[in-house]
């Protein structure tokens, strides 16, 4: 019995939906994994291969015994289908209770950098998510199999499936971040991916339950391209493997390079990867578009060719986005169009891969499960090891831009094992060009990265960890001209605001502030400010690289790591502040900008204030920085700490923007600027006029002192109108905004 083309109509359906339920799962999960365990790399890298390896142990294990288990159970292989989606759905409610559970497991096993934090938070990761992986992973040799067994003649069965589910995950990527986690939240809006999968599950089931005809039985595989017990010898499937696997490990490899690499040109926010992610499922599914037709037309491209052509198209991001290029097509254009060559420069790399990896696995497995599932399972063994590889070697190493050349050298690879197959002036052609374009994109990537971790200047320092590339300059006064770049994005500079993120809160607590803390450690200008009040002072900041451009920006830098009373530690605030048992008379925030960047509120929600309120003395003060953003994220900031603290008082900084949220248990005093003069310390008068020597002599100060508090706005007049206005940990409202700044408005 054929299938109808209605019923390959509701099989499309049904991949579509579950890879739109896969991609789903994985921005809702690496969100809610960095609000568990730190907004780092590694955890990025390792949601991402275990989200692979679930689908390779899947794929490979559901081919090599779908046909057993379908025969011991009795049960239609489109049954197990929907089996395998229904435990999918049920991800969607066990994944936050064991990412939760996980990050009370692991607060006893130190600094976030630790080897030992690192190792168990892979553990938990892969505990947690790894079961429904592996079912997401079956789906496609599920499906294959009950479609070999009623038409044994299909061979592009993977390649109608892989369309399908593309297409599918194009959708969730872009609809997830840009419509459902604004309008629902990360909690609904997992339900409605479990919903959805438990839709494709009962659809499934029905139509087990209608076809229980013997056809459905699977037949012996015997129209293999390779006889069943014998494919592992054959050369030509041994190749294939190689390739798919290498294919694997450069697509995932450069997927974690390039959210770093573009991250100056499209910023930090949630739609920069999100956008990244989108093009590259877009023009996988253009090449898979391309490859069914033509296959159709039987004018199917040579794998040798596409190998030929993929390994310039791997170069692009390097070439195309060179500054000097930017600057002379800006110039032309007028206008700034990186972000447009940023994305476009992906764009042909992702498409022939998304023509050569289907096309491949159908000419291998002719349709049947099996082969599919090794096939598949081989490619997603590179996608695996892609990221780790870039994430804890090639990025801290290397950088963004040389590390896409090292991993476009396996593709080279492929080109020289396939020279034989080229004609003469092709081949010779091409892998000139590929030397040169190496060359060419080794030079630029060197000249605006070096080649080592650190690099050093008279005027600049570049450092790299798994957490981030640093790059510290100065241009003018080195006294008081300074930048901070934090993975090409400006995070600081040197200016009089960061020390009154010290001073304010130190000044308004009632009593002698002993004890402070600080979260992001910048440049090192508020733990500065914090030592000069003579107490203990303790920064928590997530990269050590940052923390390591402290002498670049200040001389008297040894003398203050060498303060006994200071203490430096590399790790997540919010994670620092679960793991401590002390408490402190200030603790002061600055989150990175822009304030719409991905993973920032987690700095700025109800459960961090409740963190911080559980660490603060109970007449200790709080000091919450908001810099740049639209008008209405201070207006959420002041609702979510008015949920959490009785008393809230708001200043507008000493420049004239930006805000300086205070917030206490108790009342905060009312400000006397002759008071308030005289409780600072000689070294805190110091250090707060040191880049303002207009204000320095003694009786000025209680004058700049008034200057400053006269900024004070009253609280209400910054609480929005709407009560559900505010920050959580399951509604991020500074980071998803495009629904209510361009469709509400």
């Amino acid at each position: 019995m054929s299938i109808t083309y209605k019923q390959k109509q509701l099989l499309f359906f049904l991949f579509f939906l579950s890879g739109f339920c896969g991609l789903l799962y994985q921005v809702v999960w690496i969100r809610l994994a960095f609000a568990s365990f730190g907004v780092i790399t590694p955890v990025l890298s390792v949601i991402v291969s275990v989200f692979m390896a679930g689908l390779a142990v899947g794929s490979w294990g559901a081919g090599r015994y779908v046909r057993s288990l379908s025969r011991t159970l009795n049960w239609s292989v489109v049954t197990l289908y929907s089996v395998s989606e229904c435990l999918i759905g049920i991800g969607a409610v066990v994944v936050p209770y064991l990412f939760r559970f996980g990050e009370r497991l692991l607060l006893n096993t130190g600094e976030s950098n630790s080897v030992l934090h690192l190792a168990l938070t892979a553990v938990v990761i892969a505990i947690s998510i790894f079961p429904f992986c592996l079912c997401m992973g079956a789906t496609f040799p599920l499906m294959m199999a009950y479609v070999k067994a009623r038409e044994t003649e299909n061979t592009t069965s993977f390649s109608y499936l892989y369309l399908a589910n593309v297409i599918g995950a194009m959708c969730g990527t872009l609809i997830t971040s840009v419509f459902l986690i604004e309008l629902l939240g990360f909690s609904r809006t997992l339900w409605v991916a479990g919903v959805s999968n438990f839709l494709i599950a009962g659809i499934s089931f029905e139509l087990g339950r209608r076809h229980r005809e013997p056809q459905l039985e699977l037949p012996d595989p015997v129209s293999s391209s390779l006889p069943t017990n014998t494919f592992w010898k054959d050369a030509r499937f041994r190749v294939a493997l190689v390739i798919l696997f290498t294919t694997g490990l450069t697509s995932m490899a450069f997927e974690v390079v390039w959210t770093r690499a573009f991250n100056s040109v499209l910023g930090t926010q949630v739609y920069s990867f999100a956008s990244v992610l989108f093009v590259y499922l877009l023009t996988t599914w253009i090449g898979a578009l391309i490859y069914r037709h033509d296959f159709d037309r039987k004018k199917e491209h040579s794998l040798s060719s596409l190998i030929a052509w993929l390994v310039l198209a791997a170069l692009l991001p390097i070439l195309l986005n060179d500054p000097r290029l930017q600057t002379t097509l800006s110039n032309l254009f007028k206008m700034d169009l990186r972000w447009f060559w940023a994305l476009a420069s992906i764009g042909p790399f992702c498409g022939i891969l998304g023509y050569l990896t289907p096309g491949l696995i159908d000419q291998v497995s002719l349709g049947n499960p099996k082969e599919a599932g090794i096939a598949y399972a081989f490619n997603i063994l590179g996608c695996i090891l892609g990221p780790l590889l870039t994430c804890y070697i090639f990025l801290p190493s290397f950088g963004a831009q040389t590390s896409i050349v090292i991993m476009t050298l396996p593709i080279a690879g492929l080109f020289v094992l396939k020279f034989r197959e080229y004609r003469p002036f092709f081949g010779w052609g091409i892998g000139a060009l590929t030397v040169a374009a190496l060359i060419v994109s080794g030079a630029v990537a060197r000249s605006y990265e070096g080649g080592n971790a650190q690099v050093q200047g008279k005027n600049f320092e570049l450092r790299r960890d798994h957490v981030a590339t640093v790059m510290a300059y100065r241009t003018g006064d080195s006294a008081t001209g300074g930048t901070l770049l934090v993975n090409g994005v400006g995070i600081t500079k040197k200016s009089t605001i960061t020390k009154f993120m010290a001073h304010l809160p130190m000044v308004f607590c009632p009593h002698k502030p002993e004890s402070s803390l600080v979260i992001c450690f910048g440049m090192g200008t508020t733990y500065r400010s914090l030592l000069s009040w003579g107490g203990q002072a303790t920064a928590v900041e997530l990269s050590p690289s940052v923390t390591a451009s402290f002498g670049f920006f200040f001389k008297d830098a040894e003398q203050i790591l060498r303060n006994p009373k200071g203490k430096i530690v590399v790790d997540d605030g919010r994670r620092f502040l679960q793991r401590t048992n002390q408490t402190f008379d200030v603790i002061t925030i600055d989150p990175p900008p822009p304030a719409e960047s991905a993973g920032s509120s987690l700095l700025y929600s109800e459960e961090f204030y409740q963190l911080v309120k559980l660490r603060l003395h109970p007449d200790g003060v709080f000091q919450q920085w908001f810099g740049e953003g639209d008008d209405q994220c201070p207006k959420a900031i002041a609702q979510s700490l008015c949920k959490v603290f009785p008393y809230v008082r708001v200043f507008h900084s000493v420049e004239g923007w930006g805000y300086h949220f205070l917030a206490s248990s108790r009342p905060i005093m009312n400000p006397d600027p002759a008071v308030f003069s005289a409780k600072f310390p000689e070294s805190a008068h110091n250090d707060l006029v040191e880049w303002v020597p207009q204000w320095s002599e003694p009786k000025d100060f209680p004058t700049f002192l008034n200057f400053v508090l006269s900024k004070e706005i009253p609280v209400q007049q910054t609480l929005p109108t709407n009560p559900n206005q505010r920050i959580t940990d399951d509604r991020p409202f500074n980071e998803y905004y495009l629904v209510r700044r361009y469709l509400l408005n």
